[in-house]
């Protein structure tokens, strides 16, 4: 299952200072891996970041899930905060999770 966290579109000024000029919109969501809950043993959560850049007569999106990050929804939650904060984009997820992990102990 997929929970809906909180989503930003990246501001116009930074857009301009990497030579982009359509909108873009970043969506984060915690996954919920029923399978896992059913069997009854821990639920393992996994998070969802979906891009969607905006051209002038169509969108384009590209998306990055992570599945099994934790069994600790509150460490998820806090991981979805500082990814939301930072604008993380799905090319990079996966390398700010490793920095993540290494520096903060929040997996």
């Amino acid at each position: 299952m997929k929970r809906f966290y909180g989503s930003i579109f990246i501001e116009k000024e930074k857009l301009e200072e990497a030579g982009v000029e359509n909108p873009i919109k970043l969506e984060y969501y915690k996954i919920i891996n029923e399978d896992e809950f059913v069997k009854g043993t821990n639920s393992k959560y996994g998070i969802k970041i979906v891009k969607t850049q905006y051209l002038e007569n169509d969108t384009k999106t590209e998306d990055k899930t992570i599945e099994y990050l934790s069994s600790n929804e509150e460490k998820v939650d806090e991981i979805l905060r500082i990814l939301k904060d930072n604008e993380v984009t799905p090319v990079c997820v996966q390398d700010v999770i490793c920095d993540l992990s290494k520096s903060a102990h929040l997996l």
